[in-house]
């Protein structure tokens, strides 16, 4: 399968690989605090957080990725001041398809890892606390070691979710061969000229082997967090 991919369909899965393992990466420091605060948290407006972190699955996905253009565009308020002080562009880039995916996945793995520490006996946290730890030292010591089976699996389904990504990366970032053209993006475009179907059915069954493979190992990982904490 691989070996007769040509060099446009070589760099799709590549930029596929790497847009999702840079979206992934850059979101889970957010998502273990998100998820936290959600599992654990007591304050004023903590219901307005969950349903902002599960929006995305609800809305279009045109919908997120023309309200990321408005924001993080280079006319936007958040993409010019990006632009401005980090020279960091996202509107028809690679890292703009990043952020779609990490925003787009962003929901998945905040319940995984969610539902993780709500399974963490809390008895533990509080025999740590007794012991002179912290709050911050009794997350790092006790709750992430014992979450860690749903931040991998977390992570895993919002690693699938970006390699599928396709309605907000399109609407954002448009579909630029080398720059912003991941495996969906290619896949509609193969569809689209005469005698594409061939290159569309390698990718597609490349997308179908990974997102097989993903939801596999996510069950894996969810199966032995259930026998960590029984």
């Amino acid at each position: 399968m691989f070996a007769a991919l040509t060099p446009e369909e070589w760099a799709a899965l590549k930029l596929s690989l790497k847009v999702a393992t840079v979206a992934t990466l850059a979101s889970l420091p957010a998502g273990v605090a998100v998820a936290y605060l959600l599992a654990r948290g007591r304050f004023p407006g903590r219901s307005a957080l969950d349903a902002l972190v599960h929006l995305p699955l609800i809305l279009p996905p045109v919908v997120t990725g023309y309200l990321l253009l408005l924001a993080f565009g280079r006319k936007g308020p958040v993409g010019a001041w990006l632009e401005a002080h980090f020279g960091l562009v996202f509107s028809f880039r690679w890292t703009g398809a990043a952020l779609a995916a990490a925003v787009m996945g962003f929901p998945l793995m905040v319940r995984a890892i969610r539902l993780s520490i709500e399974a963490v006996d809390r008895r533990l946290e509080q025999a740590a606390g007794t012991l002179g730890a912290g709050r911050i030292l009794t997350f790092l010591l006790v709750t992430l070691p014992l979450a860690l089976p749903g931040i991998l699996a977390g992570s895993v389904l919002a690693f699938a979710k970006a390699m599928g990504e396709f309605g907000a990366t399109i609407t954002f970032v448009a579909n630029i061969p080398g720059e912003t053209q991941t495996l969906p993006t290619a896949i509609y475009t193969f569809t689209q000229v005469p005698g594409g179907d061939a290159a569309a059915m390698r990718l597609v069954l490349i997308s179908v082997a990974v997102s097989v493979l993903s939801l596999v190992l996510s069950e894996w990982l969810a199966r032995g967090l259930r026998r960590r904490m029984d």
